[in-house]
């Protein structure tokens, strides 16, 4: 596996175990359609929470946060349009946008949870 793709899922799972640590029931890992892709698929209380994980090894590139652009925030609603209606599990009152920034910096990494993202 290349490096790129291992601190992907690395960057991942370190997501997943902080949106748990904060309450967060995990629905949905890497769900996929034809659209795309959704990171992590969450539920925040009564909110349904689609998360798009993003992990940077550095900020030669700007930093994680910045790569996410807005071509990939519409796609996100897309992506939670087709969620739901290929029998996405419970009902919500909400439906929230978050990203989760990840950079790493030696062995350790710098976390960045942003709620709410439009």
């Amino acid at each position: 596996m290349a490096a790129k793709d291992e601190l992907g899922r690395t960057g991942e799972q370190v997501a997943v175990e902080f949106l748990r640590a904060r309450g967060m029931q995990i629905l949905d890992r890497n769900w996929r359609c034809r659209e795309g892709e959704i990171d992590v698929v969450a539920r925040d209380g009564r909110a349904l929470v689609m998360v798009e994980v993003k992990t940077r090894s550095g900020r030669t590139h700007g930093t994680a946060l910045e790569a996410v652009s807005r071509a990939k925030l519409a796609r996100l609603h897309v992506l939670a349009g087709r969620w739901l209606a290929a029998g996405g599990r419970g009902r919500f009152e909400a439906v929230r946008f978050d990203v989760v920034a990840l950079e790493r910096f030696g062995g350790r990494f710098s976390i960045r949870h942003v709620r709410g993202v439009v």
